[in-house]
């Protein structure tokens, strides 16, 4: 059977839109493009223009980038007509979505830097707003993703920049298909699949046409359902499991007066949901206020700043219960965040009760995150004795069941007996198959062995707290972290949690760390944090994780009266001494407030890995979201609910190379995380959740292998690979060995010598895979396409950290002392180690310029890098004067335009980068002269900067 060409797809999409309600109309040019515009704009707005009002019309829809065209669609345009009078013009319909004015039309095409044609769009009011690039069945969806990438860089912003309105882009091979958000920060991982309220994902693209493209459907995801990112000045989609959650609320609280709870797993993207959610409750005149309640301070702040990134308008904080009262009785906010605890102050001490009490018959809603906390009891209680026309609802990645409810006295501490039904449910194994958390790969290492290897008792028949404390086991776990710690960090790319069992442990912990970091066995960065309330307890004994409670930021002065007497607390005074040290910071923990920014600051610098282990107890191991994070090591016991929360600290998506969330138990909890798997996806979901062991890492890369050898059975044969169909299927098998390689890379025994690979060889492959890279790039250079283009080549798979300009200079040290046999090697070495890293290359050609000129003429190995240094710095200086003479630019305008990039990572706008021309070019070359000269100077910036310490 011949593959179905991709024009019989688009032909058989544009028919079933048609049959959906959206009416054909032919455009092939953007001046067709404008005059359908002014056509369906007078329609909805049942009016018309003359020439003069539309252009008006158009010169505002061209302003602005597409964060701000979403803006613009969003709100009326203030016409001032000719006769004077001002009119209103709306670009869609967002109250009443059915009704605008839907069109499909396909092939239109757009002269930008290079002149491309669209697959299919959907017009609404005449502005395209969902465009849909089909690719035919068995080419990897992606291909469609990157074509769509290649538009943005190409022709979507020219001319009058319309198709900067699109808001929603559907890709398609016809056998799967996907949908996301229009958004200058675009990354195929962000894609989704569309789903029924079950979560069976319908990726054919007729049954998805049917149900997401129907009219009434698109029209309310664009209106209801994209949220506009205020401090990233992006768009996000929801997605399906996120859109069928607001949904089952909004009709919970229009048709019923019961509480309900949404079940969506720990890194769903609950805090999104939840702001649609609030959101749209607002907006309905019967509910008085919509009140957003946390269990910490912490997660208050943090949740504020989240929704203020959502809408900055929308929401402020409450400080504490006297504000949040003032807030209560404002009529103008009608959405609060607040603490559980002030929550809680706010309906049982009688001064603020007397208050509010004008709203306890009033209509409010609640709004709970993470509702599985153990201290929610009593507050529930006193809020249904409280507000007598109230409706909860709750939002947990694991909720409270009989089986693990903190308390087996009373069934009502139970999620359900406190919020009634689930209304959603979107569990771990759901969220892993549509990948939007990853996998865990979970590895149980047993200190107890004998001195012949053989285990000399099973770690869970060894329970006994002394041998846990013991300095014996303490030293050989802390010797395994530092021995490993590089290995599952892929060389410290990301950071590591260690949770343990106690302060007092921790503490013992904190203190080997710091011992060998002085006696240099190690070079990492350890902080530490743990409670400091008087009431110590070891709640490591049985699994659990109580919520670590500190003071109140209202009760600073108590707390600093008791500080002298709390336990451990000279040594959390020395873990932040030696952390202000390090960072040049001034904390303390006198009370709640200092308490809590010293943990604030900790959770911003391993958001920023400037810290690799983080100790703690229980803080960090619910709540906090770092997609940097990828490793955990558990020296405690962890059950249920508590052990899915501090796994999942680490299976957040991030790259490529971030390939699982690795678990390092040095307790034996595998029958724990059997439990724990069971009770929050299914008893068979084992196989989905944790990837398989390393024999079965092995087996698939030896079958990749197998693969790659019949397109290339030598490193040599690459080069008489023919066509750039032959090439594609190169990159694409290579792709997936280092796939492979990196997840088998995290694993502690991995060695080349258990695979069919020679590690020289695959060193060998890396090196022609990023030939054939360079290869697409200088050709897109010369503005030819390729089909090659559309591959990503994930050269993130293949950096390592610690092959970097110092390590280099080391070797060249080295090379240095070698004596003359040895130096044609080793200079070879070097070079094919510089070929094969993706970060190095740019740089080959001067290193070995310096190897060839410089390096015979120094005398002393240890001059080697203060003579290189003044070599790269004569090189650059060299380097920039080449590019300002060539391109005739202001050499002082472009440092400026490198220093700006590296400090804000965001390269000059076009204006800016025009502005450092000598002379100003027609507006006709503008912008493939700014394009030009930008690529220039990221290569400059590539070669002679990054890197480069």
């Amino acid at each position: 059977m011949t593959t179905q060409p991709e024009q019989v797809l688009e032909n058989n999409l544009i028919s079933q839109l048609i049959s959906l309600g959206h009416k054909s109309v032919v455009i092939k040019t953007e001046d067709d493009l404008l005059t359908n515009l002014k056509t369906q704009l007078e329609k909805h707005n049942k009016t018309t223009f003359t020439a003069s009002e539309f252009e008006r019309i158009v010169i505002h829809l061209s302003k602005g980038n597409i964060y701000d065209k979403a803006k613009t669609l969003r709100d009326k345009y203030v016409l001032q007509k000719d006769n004077g009078e001002k009119a209103y013009i709306e670009f869609i319909n967002q109250d009443f979505w059915c009704q605008n004015q839907f069109q499909v039309t396909n092939q239109i095409t757009i002269n930008g830097k290079r002149e491309n044609r669209y697959d299919v769009t959907i017009l609404i009011n005449g502005l395209p707003l969902v465009q849909i690039e089909l690719k035919r069945r068995g080419i990897e969806l992606k291909e469609a993703f990157n074509q769509i990438q290649r538009y943005q860089k190409e022709s979507f912003a020219s001319n009058n920049a319309l198709f900067n309105y699109v808001q929603i882009f559907v890709i398609s091979n016809g056998v799967d298909t996907k949908y996301y958000a229009n958004s200058q920060k675009q990354s195929f991982k962000f894609t989704s699949f569309w789903s029924d309220e079950k979560n069976k994902k319908i990726t054919q693209l007729e049954p998805f046409a049917n149900i997401f493209l129907e009219p009434c459907h698109i029209a309310k995801m664009i209106t209801k359902y994209i949220v506009l990112h205020e401090s990233d000045k992006t768009l996000m989609v929801l997605r399906p499991y996120q859109f069928f959650a607001v949904e089952s609320i909004i009709d919970r609280i229009k048709n019923s007066n019961k509480n309900g709870y949404i079940w969506h797993t720990t890194g769903s993207g609950k805090t999104l949901t939840s702001f649609k959610a609030s959101q749209i409750i607002t907006q309905n005149p019967k509910i008085k206020k919509v009140v957003f309640v946390v269990d910490r301070q912490d997660l208050d702040d943090q949740t504020v700043r989240e929704f203020r990134a959502f809408d900055k308008d929308s929401i402020d904080g409450t400080e504490n219960t006297k504000m949040l009262i003032s807030q209560f009785l404002d009529n103008n906010r009608p959405l609060l965040v607040t603490t559980i605890q002030k929550l809680n102050s706010a309906i049982s001490k009688a001064k603020f009760r007397k208050q509010i009490e004008v709203l306890k018959d009033e209509k409010i809603v609640f709004i709970f995150d993470e509702c599985h906390r153990s201290q929610f009891g009593d507050t529930h209680k006193r809020i249904v004795n409280f507000f007598t026309n109230h409706q909860l609802f709750g939002f947990t990645g694991t909720p409270i069941f009989v089986k693990n409810a903190l308390s087996k006295k009373s069934i009502k501490q139970t999620t359900a007996n406190l919020f009634h039904e689930c209304l959603h449910q979107y569990v771990i194994t759901d969220a892993i198959r549509d990948e939007n958390v990853l996998k865990f790969s979970i590895e149980y290492y047993n200190v107890f062995k004998s001195k012949d290897g053989i285990d000399d008792t099973k770690v869970e028949d060894i329970n006994k707290q002394e041998v846990y404390e013991s300095d014996d086991y303490l030293n050989t776990i802390t010797n395994y972290i530092i021995a490993n710690h590089n290995r599952k960090t892929h060389h410290r790319t990301f950071t590591a949690m260690f949770c343990v069992s106690s302060v007092d442990v921790l503490i013992k912990y904190y203190e080997l760390f710091k011992a060998k970091k002085q006696a240099g066995k190690h070079n990492l960065n350890i902080a530490s944090i743990f409670s400091y309330s008087p009431n110590q307890e070891d709640a490591g004994a049985n699994g659990e994780i109580p919520e670590e409670d500190f003071p109140d930021i209202n009760m600073a002065a108590e707390a600093a009266s008791t500080y002298g007497s709390i336990p451990h607390k000279d040594k959390l005074d020395q873990c932040i001494a030696d952390y202000n040290k390090q960072f040049g910071t001034k904390h303390t923990a006198k009370d709640g407030n200092a308490f809590l920014n010293y943990k604030k600051d900790i959770s911003k610098r391993v958001k920023n890995k400037q810290i690799d282990i983080l100790l703690v107890v229980n803080m960090f191991l619910t709540g906090f979201d770092s997609k940097s994070l990828n490793t955990l090591y558990v020296d405690k016991n962890l059950n249920y609910h508590g052990l899915i929360q501090a796994y999942s600290r680490t299976n957040r998506i991030l790259n490529e190379k971030k390939s699982q969330g690795n678990i390092l138990a040095f307790r034996n909890l595998k029958q724990n995380t059997d439990d724990a798997i069971a009770l929050f996806s299914d008893k068979n979901a084992q196989e989905t959740i944790i990837i398989a062991p390393y024999e079965e890492q092995v087996k698939k890369f030896n079958e990749a292998y197998k693969v790659l050898m019949g397109i290339a059975p030598t490193v040599d044969s690459v080069n008489d690979l023919v066509t750039e169909e032959d090439e594609l299927e190169f990159a694409k098998a290579f792709r997936e060995i280092m796939r492979l390689k990196n997840i088998l890379a995290s694993f502690i025994e991995f060695t080349f010598d258990d695979t069919y690979m020679k590690e020289q060889e695959f060193a060998d492959y890396t090196s022609k895979y990023l030939d054939l890279h360079d290869k697409i790039k200088t050709n897109n250079q010369k503005e030819s396409v390729s089909i090659l283009d559309e591959i990503d080549f994930e050269l993130e798979l293949i950096h390592r950290d610690e092959i970097n300009v110092a390590y280099i200079m080391r070797l060249l040290a080295q090379l240095k002392e070698a004596t003359p046999k040895d130096q044609a090697k080793q200079k070879k070495q070097i070079i094919d180690l510089i070929s094969g890293e993706a970060e190095l290359r740019s740089k080959r050609a001067l290193i070995e310029k310096f190897i060839q000129n410089n390096l015979p003429k120094i005398s002393d190995e240890e001059d080697v890098e203060s003579v290189f240094k003044q070599y790269w710095e004569v090189e650059t200086r060299k380097a920039l004067h080449e590019l300002t003479a060539k391109e005739s630019l202001k050499q002082d305008k472009v440092e400026t335009i490198i220093n700006d990039f590296l400090f804000t990572g965001r390269m000059a706008t076009e204006d800016v980068v025009i502005e450092a021309l000598k002379k100003q070019p027609s507006v006709l070359h503008r912008e493939s002269i700014s394009n030009r000269i930008t690529e220039q100077i990221k290569d400059f910036i590539k070669t002679f900067i990054n890197g480069i310490d």
